[in-house]
């Protein structure tokens, strides 16, 4: 996929990751990036590539605005998310099902109004960032973990529905980054800026799949073990 000229539409572009995909966008020679944020007045770039918009993925009504706004898209980045440290047990229900209606079901929606307006540009390409938590769980992430892991097969499903309109579809995993989202994380972080460079690169090569840091690959190589080797080292 050449990304000059791409136009694009980033989700929860107002921070983190998301403000970083549109930097790189920008720098890699897209002709328009939708910035997209609950709150798009947060949003604060200063190019005139770029077009804010107000996108909430639990609320339907904003992402079909969204996707009548934009119908010259060439490229979905499906990055917002929220982390509410629910436990499946004894937490929240309902925050463990607003993780699920984040990244399942508002991810889904926004999938469904996009992909009749990159099949009409060509079929394009859909990326959404995953987590190395889509497989495994963590003490105090298990809603998360859950949600992460449902969106990175839902990524899967519509990978295979969209094929034949021609439409791309990558999985972005990773650990943890350094971004607003993991402030209270002790352990070792990615620079948020690498995750856009390496999913853009494998956008380019045609990779469906992208495992940014060595953590995730080192989870996905022990899928194919014991999984009590790799939980006992989690204890």
């Amino acid at each position: 996929m050449n990304l000059t000229d791409q136009i694009a539409l980033v989700t929860g572009a107002n921070r983190g990751i998301g403000r970083h995909f549109v930097l790189e966008l920008l720098e890699r020679g897209a002709s328009k990036v939708y910035a997209t944020a609950r709150r798009p007045e947060t949003l604060d770039f200063d190019d005139s590539r770029v077009v804010p918009l107000r996108l909430d993925l639990l609320d339907h009504e904003t992402v079909d605005a969204a996707a009548a706004a934009a119908r010259d898209v060439s490229l979905l980045v499906n990055n917002a998310g929220i982390t509410t440290g629910a436990t499946l047990v004894t937490g929240d229900l309902a925050e463990i099902r607003r993780e699920l209606d984040t990244h399942f079901w508002g991810t889904l929606d926004v999938i469904r109004a996009f992909s009749p307006v990159l099949a009409a540009n060509g079929g394009g390409a859909i990326v959404n960032i995953l987590s190395a938590l889509s497989w495994f769980a963590y003490p105090g992430a298990g809603a998360y973990a859950a949600a992460k892991a449902a969106e990175w097969n839902m990524t899967n499903g519509v990978r295979l529905e969209l094929a034949a309109q021609g439409t791309l579809v990558q999985g972005v995993l990773l650990g943890a980054a350094d971004t607003d989202m993991m402030a209270g994380y002790d352990g070792p972080k990615i620079d948020p800026r690498e995750v856009p460079r390496r999913s853009l690169d494998g956008l380019a090569a045609d990779s469906i799949e992208v495992v940014v840091d060595d953590w995730t690959a080192m989870v996905k190589a022990a899928l194919a073990g014991d999984p009590a080797l790799f939980y006992a080292q989690l204890t």
